[in-house]
This record gives C-alpha cells, sequence and structure tokens, in this order.
C-alpha cells in the first residue's frame, strides 16, 4: 500500500499557503497526485433576516465568498506552478451548513487528507468541520498540520497512542506506509487494563503485527501521571523527539455541534507534532 491520491481542502487564505507547501512536500516524496479543493463560504443564514431582505444578503455573500475562492485559487496555483507536485485545483462555492458533504465527497476518494490544525487563533469554524468531515462522513484517514510546521515528508520517530479501539487499529493500518518507512515506532499504552486477554502484554499483538511488516517497533507502558491521557502523549512525544502521532479520533454525538471527543480535541489543540487519525 502507498499513498498514491491526497487532498487538501482550503477555505482561508491565512492558512492556505503553510498547507500547501507540506501536502506538496509530502505528494512528491510520496510520487502522489495532490487535489486541492478550494472553497469559498456562503455565510448568509436564510430566514434569519427582515421580509425581503434575504436575497440582498445571500447575493452579497456569495459575492464575498466568489471573491475569497478566486483569492485562494488564485494563490493555490501560483504556489503549485512553482513546484515539482503533480497536482489538480477545484473550485466550488457552497453554503456553510453544506460544507461537509462537499469535502466528505472528495475525501472518501483519497488515500489520505491532509488538512490545517482545526483550533488555534484566526482558525475559522469551518476548519473543524472540514477535518471532522473527513473523518467520519468520509471515514478517510487525516493527516493534521500544525500552523508554520515543517513538511512531514518520512517521519524517523512515530508514536502510536494505543487503547486496543477500532479507531486506533484502523489508523495504524492507514499509517503502514510511514510506519514502515521509520527508524521508530513507539507503540504508547497508557494505563492499560489489569484484567483482559493483554493485560500481561499490553500493545504485545500490534507490535507483534508491524513487526510482520517490518516495522521496528517499541512498546511504552506508562502511567496516567498527568490529569489527561493527552498530556501524557504530548510529554511523550516531546521527550522523545516524535516526528508523527497516530491515533484513533473518537466523536461524539452528532446532535451535538462539535463533534470531536474531548481526548481528539485536546490533542489538536495542543499538539505541536502532526496528527495522523482514522475513525
Amino acid at each position: 500500500m502507498s499513498y498514491k491520491s491526497l487532498l487538501t481542502v482550503l477555505t482561508d487564505t491565512d492558512f492556505a499557503e503553510t498547507t500547501l507547501k507540506q501536502a506538496a512536500a509530502f505528494a512528491r516524496a510520496q510520487n502522489a497526485h495532490l487535489d486541492v479543493l478550494c472553497l469559498g463560504l456562503d455565510r448568509s443564514q436564510t430566514g434569519y433576516y427582515y421580509a425581503g431582505a434575504t436575497a440582498l444578503v445571500v447575493e452579497q455573500s456569495l459575492n464575498v465568498a466568489r471573491e475569497e475562492v478566486g483569492k485562494i485559487e488564485a494563490l493555490a496555483e501560483a504556489f503549485l506552478k512553482k513546484t515539482e507536485t503533480r497536482w489538480g485545483i477545484e473550485t466550488g462555492i457552497s453554503p456553510v451548513s453544506d460544507l461537509t458533504r462537499h469535502v466528505a465527497a472528495r475525501a472518501r476518494f483519497a488515500d489520505l487528507t491532509m488538512l490545517s490544525k482545526p483550533y488555534g487563533p484566526d482558525h475559522g469554524f469551518e476548519m473543524e468541520s472540514t477535518v471532522e468531515a473527513a473523518l467520519f462522513e468520509a471515514q478517510a484517514p487525516v493527516l493534521v498540520l500544525p500552523d508554520q510546521a515543517e513538511p512531514v515528508v518520512a517521519p524517523k520517530t512515530i508514536t502510536i497512542a494505543w487503547n486496543e479501539s477500532p479507531e486506533a487499529l484502523r489508523a495504524v493500518r492507514a499509517a503502514l506506509p510511514l510506519l514502515r518507512a521509520a527508524e521508530l515506532v513507539r507503540v504508547v499504552v497508557i494505563d492499560p487494563p489489569s484484567h483482559g486477554p493483554n493485560r500481561s502484554d499490553p500493545g504485545g499483538l500490534l507490535s507483534q503485527f508491524l513487526a510482520r511488516h517490518g516495522v521496528r517497533v517499541e512498546v511504552d507502558v506508562m502511567a496516567k501521571s498527568l490529569p489527561r491521557i493527552s498530556d501524557v502523549l504530548l510529554r511523550h512525544a516531546n521527550d522523545n523527539d516524535v516526528d508523527l502521532i497516530v491515533m484513533g479520533a473518537y466523536g461524539h454525538s452528532r446532535f451535538r455541534e462539535s463533534i470531536l471527543g474531548g481526548a481528539t480535541r485536546h490533542m489538536l489543540e495542543q499538539s505541536e507534532v502532526p496528527i495522523f487519525m482514522a475513525h
């Protein structure tokens, strides 16, 4: 398995160039094709305005969205023409309420979707919606890129946040090309259960699975010495100069405004290391 079709989604010129830099470098390293989806967002709220004003407001919002997507497309095209990346650009305008459908429709046919970190200063809510759409609706692996991070081309040290969940295992399977190429993969198990079939060898079956794929792997069993498991993972990543974290993505009910679960959200908020996720 290898990554041959990559996708990135751009909705904001402030973060577009950083995302393109990382996605293009990764695409060249993988000999992959990079598809860029540039979206302008119609932020009008139909039915919110006084009678007779809705059509005018929608038209103004569409004009703003057209201008935004034109700037994003121009920036992406100018950047990618300077690289040796194989690429294609698609543009569109979407109501905010329909954003996830457009992203999911493209992400489901990509081997990997590379997206900007969804949280931080000046990060619009649409960046979170884009990550959620690729993960939960497209069921596609996502590589989340921290602001201003160097391109993840060939991570040497990778941490796997392992809790025996189906989501974590799907993330591991999707990340196998990167895991095989790494110098060292650390399987991190935090507070393993004292009962169960794997209590005497936490992470043992996963490390065996990885070793048979040619992965150089070690298992780190750790105590939850900080209030949050995500805090322990982030400290471990910092102490071991980790280049990439692989983990499962966990979501709450779709009736909630935000889908990403607490542990996943905290990791994305705080991590300065790229995170490879699957659900």
